[in-house]
């Protein structure tokens, strides 16, 4: 039985019971919240890891989680530097990793993954069963459904936690794309292998056509479905558009269906949006698909900041979040230039937890402003080991603590003798009020 099925059921698991621990809320809240299909546990059945994993929780109510993408490209394989950045992600606080190889021993980088990752793994099966078709000198198009299919099983089976599946990128709304004026077209790599496939073989897209077969492998192995968003904007100029929209109505009538049959779900959104249409993308995204957990990529508010593209996701995922969403895809500043290394890795997880907590403050999430209530006590009483245990990246704060060599060891170079904090602390001594 899979967590939503014993969920329905009125049964509390223990990786439920984990979960309520680690949010500060009672066993029953997160069962309910389950079984109606507005939080998810990503953990699959044959995970060898799975006593040992840090088991979270996505969704309502609870705080808000952060994924990391790492993996290999056609043009750099190092299966040695995707350890280092999957180690880097999981010092930098992330919550769960995305193995999102296309180049070299694709198997063996996964494989490693697996392995070594404390965290739940996520995957997007059709890049491999894409790879493997371009590697013996065919065309996307000519993928087997049998071969994609068999790809998503051999992944269930290996272990992996959840799945990017683009099962609404439909023929109908291919045809809705070819009339629109959009600037960037298809920006995902999952969406276009599928959007080709489609085109050439003038078929259904057999991850739609067949879904009730792809429910029965994630039912068998508790895989949560992450139903992508092949047709997510690329350019502010695309976002909200016929295509996106279309999509995400056939995802909200996909959902239902996995709920039906025991399987957890959560929807991908964008992408590329504008700060004014954030806040009405999740709304919509919750009405559509009836709460279903929302694991948005950023958004990124702007076109324009290649190199900062940690900071445009940042600000686009803080509003994102507070306005609803429940997890953010991190986005690193070598997004739009190549592919990320070990410090972009961290720069990213980094600045998409900064935007998580913010927005869980303004959610009021259970102890988030806690947080910040213990580092600005310190700060009052210019405590820098107790600032430093609460930063949310204690190494940055020793390695630039180092850098200030002020003549008072209490305060910093910035003010120096003339620190505020200082200077309230002498008048509270010396003043009655």
């Amino acid at each position: 039985m899979t967590q939503l099925e014993r969920a329905k059921n009125k049964k509390i698991t223990t990786e439920m019971k984990r979960v309520a621990g680690d949010e500060g809320l009672t066993p029953e809240y997160i069962r309910s919240c389950i079984a109606e299909g507005t939080v998810v546990i990503p953990v699959n059945i044959k995970h060898h890891r799975r006593n040992k994993l840090r088991i979270i929780g996505i969704g309502k109510g609870l705080r808000t989680k952060v994924n990391a993408n790492i993996g290999s490209s056609p043009d750099r394989v190092n299966i040695m530097e995707e350890k280092n950045k999957l180690d880097a992600a999981i010092k930098a606080g992330a919550n769960s990793v995305m193995d999102l190889s296309t180049g070299g021993d694709i198997e063996k980088i996964r494989k490693m993954v697996l392995q070594r990752s404390v965290l739940p793994v996520g995957t997007v099966p059709i890049y491999q069963a894409a790879c493997e078709t371009a590697r013996k000198g065919k065309k996307i198009s000519e993928m087997s459904i049998d071969r994609i299919f068999g790809i998503i099983e051999q992944q269930a089976e290996q272990g992996v936690d959840f799945m990017t599946v683009h099962c609404g990128v439909t023929r109908r709304i291919i045809e809705t794309l070819r009339k629109s004026k959009r600037i960037t077209g298809i920006v995902s790599r999952g969406g276009a292998f599928l959007a080709q496939w489609i085109v050439y073989n003038n078929e259904e897209n057999p991850l739609y056509e067949q879904f009730d077969r792809l429910l029965d492998v994630a039912y068998k192995y508790d895989v949560t479905l992450s139903l992508g968003d092949g047709l997510r904007p690329g350019s502010l100029a695309d976002a909200t558009d016929e295509v996106q929209i279309g999509e995400l109505s056939v995802l909200g009538e996909l959902a239902e269906r996995a709920r039906e049959k025991n399987v957890q779900v959560m929807i991908e959104g964008p992408g590329h949006v504008p700060l004014n249409q954030i806040e009405a993308n999740v709304l919509l995204e919750k009405r559509l698909c009836k709460g279903a957990p929302f694991y948005v990529l950023g958004p990124l508010v702007t076109d324009v900041a290649p190199g900062y593209d940690h900071i445009v996701c940042a600000i686009g995922g803080a509003v994102a979040a507070a306005s609803g969403a429940d997890f953010l895809c991190y986005v690193t500043p070598t997004e739009h230039l190549r592919l990320p290394g070990v410090d972009d890795v961290t720069e990213g997880v980094i600045a998409t937890r900064i935007a998580a907590h913010a927005a869980d403050v303004a959610k009021g999430i259970k102890g988030a402003s806690d947080w910040d209530m213990q580092i600005s006590k310190a700060r009052g009483s210019l405590n820098w080991k107790r600032q430093e245990r609460f930063s949310i990246n204690p190494e940055k704060f020793r390695q630039e603590r180092k850098k200030s060599k002020p003549k008072d060891a209490r305060v910093c170079t910035m003010c120096g003798e003339f620190c505020a904090m200082r200077q309230s602390d002498l008048l509270s001594k010396k003043t009655k009020f």
